[in-house]
C-alpha cells in the first residue's frame, strides 16, 4: 500500500517509458514539417503528397496530439497534476488526426498505407488512454500535485 503523496516505483517506469515513446511523435511532426529528406525518404511520392498536403487543422491536431503526449509524460515524471490536462489535449489532437486520416480520408489512407495506418492508430489510442487513466489515478491518490 502506498502512502498518500508518496511516489510509487511504477510511476518512474511508466513515466520514463512514456517520455521515450512520446518523443517519437514530436520528432516525426517536426522532421516531417521541415521536410527533412532523410526522414521522408522511405515514403512514396503519393504518401508525401498526402502527408504534406494535409490541411492546417489536421496539422494542428497532429501537433496537439504529439506534443501534448510528450509534455504530459514529462509532467508525469515531475509529478504534476497538469499531466492529466496535457493527456486530455493529446487525446483531443489524436481524435482530430483520426477524423482526418480514417474518417474523412479513409479510402486514401488505406490505399497509401494499407492496414498499417489503422493498426498504428489503434495502438496509439490504447497507449494514450492508458496514460490518461494512469495519470488520473495517480492524481486521485495524491501522487501528482
Amino acid at each position: 500500500m502506498t502512502e498518500v503523496g508518496k511516489t510509487p516505483w511504477h510511476l518512474w517506469v511508466v513515466g520514463v517509458l512514456a517520455v521515450l515513446v512520446n518523443a517519437f511523435p514530436v520528432v516525426d511532426f517536426t522532421l516531417t514539417n521541415v521536410e527533412n529528406e532523410f526522414w521522408l525518404s522511405p515514403l512514396t511520392s503519393d504518401q508525401r503528397v498526402f502527408i504534406l498536403g494535409a490541411p492546417l487543422w489536421a496539422d494542428v491536431c497532429w501537433a496537439l496530439g504529439g506534443f501534448g503526449a510528450f509534455i504530459g509524460s514529462v509532467l508525469l515524471l515531475l509529478r504534476s497534476r497538469h499531466a492529466v490536462t496535457a493527456y486530455i489535449v493529446s487525446i483531443a489532437g489524436l481524435a482530430g488526426s483520426t477524423l482526418y486520416q480514417h474518417i474523412l480520408n479513409g479510402e486514401t489512407t488505406r490505399a497509401l498505407f494499407q492496414n498499417v495506418a489503422m493498426i498504428v492508430t489503434a495502438v496509439i489510442w490504447v497507449i494514450m488512454l492508458a496514460l490518461f487513466f494512469y495519470a488520473r489515478a495517480m492524481k486521485a491518490k495524491g501522487v501528482l500535485r
